[in-house]
């Protein structure tokens, strides 16, 4: 069978993608990337840009490729299929992403290109991409004790399955919530898109009249446009309490427990990587030096903003 995952060339052909392309496509190019660093890594030193790290490159942007089209098309025409087929694929991308990540071998093979004399003469952006290689070798554990590195395999399988769960219930959620209206006049200050959008949505479902939904730019019409304070007001508690324990659909889809698995998980793995908290982790590979620097800047912006904040609120309010 003809795989268009892996016969792409330009645009990825969206329309001729189905489910059963999915695990075997993964399959295949984590197969051929295995194969390619193996051969890479035993052709031995010297290493350089153009023996190593460009064909990396080359790997990553394949199975980019190929994975990136699967993800987007899971958010916005998920059916069970397809969601079987992308979570079948969610560990052993995750296991990949460890397995190159704590290559000890590898790591050392970018440490000899970093102390070459070829570095230097490299610009800087070929050097930026080495630097920022051999920091998230060190985020992904490759000194890390056999053991940790095994615990830090599996919370990174336990976030891929967890971090999977948590947008399957908020695009649940969000599917599952409609405004049918039937009366014209509470259309009021809705643009002519808007109101055809709203049209087709109803006619997709064969009902009468107009139907909003919480996909955005359904809301954003309402929340921008609408007239009738009661119409945002419904919308609005709908979308925000989307998959929790509020709003119309309290406790269907409810993410609480996963959120705290989630952190409960991310502090451990920042600890296992000798950071205090998931917050120095995440900035690591950012441009703020620490979170205390990013409170401070967020309470500076704040002190600013507090002003002009509270007049929009008393204009709002005159307006209401």
């Amino acid at each position: 069978m003809s795989n268009p995952l892996l016969k792409m060339e330009g645009l990825p052909p969206f329309r001729h993608i189905l489910p059963e392309h999915v695990e075997p496509a993964i399959d295949e190019v984590l197969t051929q990337n295995r194969a390619t660093l193996k051969t890479l890594l035993e052709k031995g030193k010297p290493y350089s840009w153009d023996t190593l790290v460009q064909p990396l490159e080359e790997m990553d942007d394949w199975l980019s490729r190929v994975w990136s089209p699967v993800s987007h098309m899971n958010s916005v025409v998920n059916s069970e299929p397809l969601r079987e087929a992308y979570n079948a694929c969610l560990p052993k991308l995750s296991d990949y992403a460890t397995e190159m990540g704590q290559n000890w071998q590898l790591y050392e093979a970018f440490k000899t290109i970093a102390d070459s004399l070829d570095y230097s003469q490299m610009g800087r952006a070929q050097q930026r991409i080495i630097d920022n290689a051999l920091r998230d070798f060190r985020l992904a554990g490759v000194d890390l004790a056999p053991q940790k590195k095994e615990r830090y395999k599996d919370i990174q399988q336990q976030l891929s399955r967890l971090t999977s769960k948590f947008e399957e219930n908020l695009l649940d959620a969000t599917q599952a919530w409609t405004k049918q209206i039937a009366v014209e006049e509470q259309l009021a200050g809705l643009p002519e898109s808007a109101r055809a959008q709203a049209r087709q949505a109803a006619a997709q479902r064969s009902l009468e009249g107009w139907v909003f939904t919480l996909e955005f730019p359904s809301y954003y019409a309402v929340m921008t446009y609408a007239d009738d304070r009661e119409l945002r007001r419904e919308i609005y508690e709908a979308y925000v309490t989307r998959a929790s324990d509020q709003g119309p659909h309290a406790g269907k889809w409810d993410n609480s427990k996963l959120m705290e698995q989630i952190l409960a998980l991310r502090h451990e793995l920042a600890q296992l990587l000798g950071f205090s908290s998931y917050a120095e982790r995440s900035l690591a590979t950012k441009m703020a030096p620490s979170p205390d620097k990013v409170m401070a800047f967020l309470r500076d912006l704040a002190d600013r903003s507090l002003g002009l904040a509270q007049q929009e609120l008393e204009q709002l309010k005159q307006f209401a």
